[in-house]
């Protein structure tokens, strides 16, 4: 039986959600989701950046009906907000990789999984039949990054999801604080610290001896959870380079997308070397701390893709209006990272799927008062006029 949990009637915006998150997990575990790199300005940027820009209503254009429904890489998906990759979900929620892919599958749109998650990609498969992607690294060790490619074809994984911009560890210091780690602590002192959250600590009592790397894990070479840790650390590579995702590009045959770019001269060069969609991302500010904030980068990546690949982003989407802002200035979809596992870490399945749910309704209203009656319409459209005065 799968476990559920209430969701308060005050559950009514990703905000909330976000604090029902801080009051339900300990503090170390709710700062790993909600943190950043070194003084967290591109994290803070990410979100008040939404301010820049302002919507320009034109409600004559009768938007009685609205269609938020998008066609992405050959699929048609009933919304343009993904799920995007976020590592160790099962520690916020038992199975919680799965249980985000269900409501992202009842939702009608993608989950892209980590290559940190908690269960194994094929285990996910297993669960989940809806539209799912991979995401993969350039590792020193090349033939990981194509075991692991292989995999997820062998999985039937829809796309692959190649991750630029965590070739070094960004400096997270709220975890360091915190004196969280990757892998967790799970000593005396962290477990009584855990235990003071007892719903939290009563849904992962049996998870917790449990929680691994499941994508490293290899058969019959036991590792403690801390060598797992080591070894992804060691295989991150800072020397990755075009070649490297020209030699992938040969080695997929499906669809590939790459994460983490913020230039435009590097979305042509991704679209020369073959890549068929671009996802403007900075990590969520967990990594370059004063990286250029992702929508603020958006326009000049669109302007370069000139509509060659669909571009997604990710980063500081909070409210529908903050989706129908991305959008309207050239995304074709955006992908969730944080209010995902707030969703998570509250309720599992169904807290992801209010997040989801959430938003889609605050979008379509968006969209009725502003006079757009689908997402083709707003991204051609001009519903958006930038500030005098923008935000930070």
């Amino acid at each position: 039986m799968k476990r559920t949990e209430h969701l308060p009637a005050t559950a009514f915006s990703v905000a909330r959600m976000r604090e029902l998150a801080g009051q339900r997990l300990p503090r170390p575990i709710f700062d790993f989701i909600d943190g950043g790199a070194e003084d967290e300005t591109t994290l803070r940027d990410n979100e008040a950046c939404f301010q820049d820009w302002s919507i320009l209503p034109r409600p004559m254009n009768g938007a009685g009906v609205r269609d938020l429904s998008i066609e992405l890489l050959g699929q048609r998906l009933s919304s343009p907000m993904l799920i995007g990759p976020t590592g160790l979900a099962g520690l916020f929620w038992p199975q919680g990789e799965v249980a985000a892919a269900q409501a992202a599958q009842k939702h009608g749109t993608v989950y892209c999984l980590s290559h940190g998650s908690v269960c194994t990609l094929e285990t996910l498969a297993q669960a989940h039949s809806g539209v799912r992607w991979m995401q993969v690294f350039i590792y020193k060790d090349r033939g990981f990054t194509r075991e692991l490619a292989d995999r997820a074809k062998a999985s039937g994984y829809q796309a692959l999801v190649l991750t630029l911009d965590n070739q070094l560890l960004g400096k997270r210091e709220r975890d360091l604080l915190n004196g969280f780690s990757i892998p967790p602590r799970f000593g005396p002192a962290q477990l009584m610290a855990f235990a003071r959250k007892s719903r939290w600590w009563w849904a992962m009592r049996k998870e917790l001896p449990r929680i691994t790397f499941g994508n490293y894990v290899r058969e019959n070479r036991p590792e403690s959870v801390a060598e797992l840790a080591g070894r992804m650390g060691s295989l991150l590579d800072p020397g990755m380079n075009w070649k490297d995702l020209d030699a992938l590009r040969q080695h997929w045959s499906g669809p590939l997308l790459v994460k983490g770019v913020l230039h435009p001269q590097e979305a042509k060069q991704a679209i020369a070397q073959g890549v068929d969609g671009v996802i403007v991302s900075n990590h969520g500010g967990r990594q370059l701390d004063g990286a250029l904030p992702s929508l603020r980068a958006l326009p000049a990546v669109v302007e370069a893709v000139a509509g060659q690949v669909p571009v997604l982003i990710d980063g500081g989407l909070r409210r529908g209006s903050d989706v129908f802002k991305a959008l309207a200035l050239g995304a074709h979809a955006v992908l969730l990272g944080r209010p995902h596992l707030w969703g998570l870490a509250v309720a599992g399945e169904a807290g992801v799927s209010h997040v989801l749910s959430i938003l889609h309704a605050e979008l379509d209203r968006v969209m009725g008062l502003a006079g757009v009656r689908n997402i083709a319409e707003l991204r051609a459209g001009d519903f958006l006029v930038r500030n005098q005065s923008p935000g930070r």
